[in-house]
């Protein structure tokens, strides 16, 4: 072995970052550069932020929608704790993300030195595994510690501190860097086998894709096995974008994105295989008891396992084990009653989103009445590329996009999605990250304006990146949510709002970075709209902004607005 020795701690990390593969490093510097010095001979891009969340949010979404590590950098004290927002995101969404912090000086820790923080102390709830080098021998073995854990088992982030008096010390390292690559398991083979002979005797199975089914649907195996079964077809919210929604079998978004007449199926089903799911409450939000529908729920890390219900949990791949019970189930599961069942439910919810979309047009007519979220979501369809990948928020107006078939992933469309925590203003930056992990696919973010104008400090950074990437801007004056659960309790004449018809500022912020901006709110000036900015956007190599003029009453499909943590059903 050939012994390599880096000049100081912080080009052993870019050279790490570099085996990594890593495309982008997002983050703010403390008052201690080496790292961007570290870089400068590299090709590998810093995003430098204006805040340390939105920094977090980025790489976040980088690591969603590549699959590799996503990589963020701060100082010390303020700027570690400032990340914990999107920490505790990236946790929640499960994705693989390496946050490398400054520590104060070993020999100045009790002093009171200068943003002095108890720094592990602060992450560790939030994180997988958190470590702080001392030493810089220790180093290049916690770098190679601190990707395995991000991207195996069930993946999420970690924490490195690196103490500023090794910031200068030379690292030794030995031998090449580990392999960064994450490990696949196969289940047990009693277990794939009890489950497989389960899933055979199955009459009318459902199937649930989520997000741990996210990069694990190589040629098509899962929708090859839905076929196999004959079964309906269902993803969670961070799970869309893996399985095509124009395959016969699909019939929506799980849980609280679930309605009639969709919604039945979970009610005449005998069985759920959950490929890739932690089944939180969005996702299982309106499934009958526990009692009366098992569930074979796969997931890569027994913390995830959910035992309330009666079924049998798989600790493996979810790739693999598809793989594996594909193997042994030698015919169909599923019947042609129950297949046709899926596909007159299909149907008749097809008839229904056309009537809803036709209902809300209606409500629009008025010249104040604004522009019908479901128009806004076939504009988009129709004037951006079906590669598209949308990230989404998930306010009031915004959370339109997770009703299938008002919007639709098609076979080849992406999907970023917040987590069970749906911190404002996520999608928002996570865009950019996902802009970055795929350059060759067009990125589509629908945001709120609550979610944007947190935002809007970062519109420098969007300008400085260069990338192609379109906001969709609902506007419906403010934080809509809060606002329709408020007048639920205080009706329309409380002193309190959380909306207003001030002008947004978006365009003066938009034109003075030099990003493309419109602003609509005429239903028919929509379609022309969008194509001419997602037309910018390619051709300048650039952001676009495009402003909707929406309102607070056009809630979701099967809604009628807020109430508390969840919409009201409407009573269908």
């Amino acid at each position: 072995m050939t012994d390599r020795t880096h000049p100081g701690a912080w080009h052993a990390v870019a050279d790490h970052l570099h085996h990594l593969g890593t495309g982008a490093v997002f983050g703010l510097p403390g008052d201690d550069m080496d790292l961007l010095g570290a870089l400068e001979g590299t090709d590998i891009r810093f995003v430098l932020c204006r805040d340390q969340r939105n920094a977090l949010f980025m790489a976040t979404g980088y690591a969603l929608a590549s699959g590799r590590p996503g990589i963020c950098a701060v100082g010390k004290g303020p700027a570690l704790t400032n990340t914990l927002t999107g920490v505790l995101e990236a946790a929640s969404a499960a994705a693989p993300v390496v946050l490398i912090a400054g520590g104060t000086a070993l020999d100045r820790l009790g002093t009171g030195a200068f943003q002095e923080l108890d720094q592990l102390a602060a992450v560790r709830p939030y994180v997988k595994w958190a470590a702080r080098v001392d030493h810089p021998d220790r180093l290049a073995g916690v770098l190679e510690k601190a990707v395995a854990v991000a991207v195996n088992g069930t993946p999420g982030p970690v924490y490195v501190e690196i103490a500023e008096q090794i910031a200068a010390e030379p690292v030794t390292r030995t031998g090449p860097w580990r392999p960064a690559a994450p490990q696949r398991p196969t289940p047990d083979p009693d277990v794939l086998r009890t489950t497989a002979d389960a899933i055979a005797t199955a009459r009318r199975p459902l199937l649930l894709v989520g997000g741990g089914a996210r990069h694990r649907n190589t040629g098509r195996l899962l929708e090859d096995f839905a076929d196999r079964l004959g079964a309906a077809v269902f993803t969670t919210a961070s799970g869309r974008g893996t399985f095509a929604e124009d395959h016969p079998l699909f019939c929506g978004v799980s849980g609280l994105y679930t309605v009639a007449p969709a919604d039945r199926l979970w009610h005449e089903a005998d069985l759920v295989v959950a490929l890739g799911s932690r089944l939180e409450e969005t996702a299982t939000f309106g499934w009958p008891n526990a009692a009366d529908l098992p569930v074979i729920q796969v997931v890569a890390g027994e913390e995830s396992l959910v035992t309330g219900r009666p079924g049998t949990g798989v600790l493996g791949d979810v790739e693999r084990t598809v793989a594996a019970w594909t193997r042994m189930l030698d015919r169909p599961a599923g019947d042609t009653d129950w297949t046709g069942r899926i596909r007159a439910v299909r149907q008749a919810h097809a008839v229904r989103a056309a009537e809803r979309a036709a209902a809300a047009d209606a409500a629009a007519a008025g010249p104040a009445a604004g522009v019908p979220v479901a128009r806004v979501l076939t504009a988009l369809a129709d004037a951006v590329p079906d590669t598209r990948v949308l990230v989404q928020e998930n306010g009031l107006q915004d959370m339109w996009s997770y009703f299938h078939p008002h919007y639709s992933c098609g076979s080849l469309g992406g999907s970023v999605v917040p987590s069970e925590q749906t911190p404002l203003g996520f999608g928002a930056a996570a865009a950019v990250g996902v802009a970055l992990a795929q350059p060759d696919r067009p990125v589509v973010a629908v945001v709120g304006d609550g979610a944007f104008n947190l935002f809007r400090s970062e519109l420098p950074t969007v300008a400085d990146t260069g990338v192609s990437l379109l906001y969709v801007v609902l506007d419906n004056g403010g934080y809509g949510w809060l606002q329709t659960n408020l007048d639920r309790v205080s009706g329309p004449g409380s002193r309190f709002s959380f909306t207003s018809d001030r002008p947004t500022g978006s365009a003066g912020l938009a034109h003075a970075y030099g990003l493309g901006y419109w602003r609509v709110d005429n239903p028919g000036d929509l379609h022309g709209v969008l194509h001419t900015a997602w037309r910018h956007c390619v051709e300048h190599n650039t952001t676009g902004v495009v402003e909707v003029g929406v309102s607070l009453a056009d809630s979701p499909p099967g809604t009628s607005g807020a109430g508390g943590d969840f919409p009201l059903r409407e009573d269908e």
